[in-house]
C-alpha cells in the first residue's frame, strides 16, 4: 500500500491554456518532492485539460464556480495539508518545503505567504500587491481576524474537513470566510517564504483604480456586514 503524499495542491481551472502550465511546470521544479497535484477543470473548451494532463490528476467539475472546485479537489485530496494555489499563480521553489516546515508545529492550522504580481507591471500596482497581500494580511493574523487569499492558502486537511470547506455561495472573499471559520481550531502563521506570484490580468483589463476602489469596497463590506460582493466578472 502506497503512503499518502504530505501535501495536495489543489487548482482550479478554467480555460486557462495560456496559464496552466507555469504553475504545474512550477510545481514539478519544487525543492519538495511529498505532493500530488489536483487539477479541477470546470469543463474548459480550450486546451487546459490536456496541458495539465501532463502533470497531474484532472477532475472535471461541470458544476462551475472556483469554491466548488476547491471543495472536490480537497476531497479528493490523500495529503495531510490541503494547498491551494490559482491556475494562474506561479509558486516559488522552495514553497512546498517552507509550508511543510510551518505545518511541523501542530497548533498551526493555516498558513499562507506574499502574493506578487506575475507579469511586468507599475510600481503602484506592486506597492498595492505588497500592502494587501503582507501588511493587512498579517494585520489580521496579528488581531486574530485571519484574512487569507485563497490563491496562497494552505490548511490542515482535518481542519478544512471540520468546518465543511469553502461556502459555495460566494463568489468572492472565500477565502476570508474560510479563514475566520478555521481560527477556532488552531493558529494561523504567515510564512515569507512561501511566495507566489498571480497573474495581473484583472488589474490590465479593469484599470488601477477601479481594481483598488473594488478590493477596498470589498474588504469594507467583509467586516462591516460579512457579505462580500456577489458580482465578479471572469477575466480570460
Amino acid at each position: 500500500m502506497s503512503r499518502n503524499p504530505a501535501i495536495s495542491v489543489v487548482i482550479p481551472a478554467l480555460n486557462e491554456e495560456h496559464y496552466i502550465a507555469k504553475v504545474l511546470g512550477a510545481l514539478r521544479e519544487q525543492s519538495f518532492k511529498d505532493f500530488e497535484t489536483i487539477v479541477v477543470d470546470g469543463g474548459s473548451n480550450d486546451h487546459t485539460r490536456e496541458i495539465a494532463g501532463k502533470y497531474a490528476k484532472v477532475v472535471v467539475q461541470r458544476k462551475r464556480g472556483m469554491s466548488i472546485a476547491r471543495n472536490t479537489g480537497a476531497n479528493l485530496a490523500k495529503g495531510r495539508i490541503v494547498l491551494f494555489l490559482d491556475a494562474d499563480t506561479v509558486p516559488s521553489k522552495d514553497l512546498l518545503r517552507d509550508y511543510n516546515d510551518a505545518f511541523s508545529d501542530c497548533s498551526v492550522v493555516a498558513a499562507t505567504g506574499p502574493l506578487e504580481p506575475l507579469e511586468h507591471t507599475s510600481g503602484f500596482v506592486r506597492f498595492a500587491y505588497t500592502i494587501e497581500a503582507v501588511y493587512m494580511t498579517k494585520l489580521s493574523l496579528m488581531l486574530k481576524r485571519p484574512a487569507i487569499s485563497s490563491c496562497n492558502f494552505a490548511v490542515r486537511k482535518d481542519a478544512f474537513d471540520r468546518v465543511h470547506g469553502f461556502d459555495e455561495k460566494l463568489l468572492t472573499y472565500e477565502g476570508h470566510d474560510l479563514s475566520g471559520r478555521l481560527r477556532a481550531h488552531g493558529r494561523f502563521v504567515y510564512v515569507s517564504g512561501a511566495r507566489v506570484k498571480t497573474s495581473a490580468r484583472r488589474v490590465a483589463k479593469w484599470g488601477v483604480r477601479r481594481y483598488v476602489a473594488y478590493r477596498v469596497k470589498n474588504t469594507l463590506r467583509i467586516h462591516l456586514t460579512g457579505k462580500p460582493y456577489s458580482e465578479y466578472d471572469t477575466v480570460r
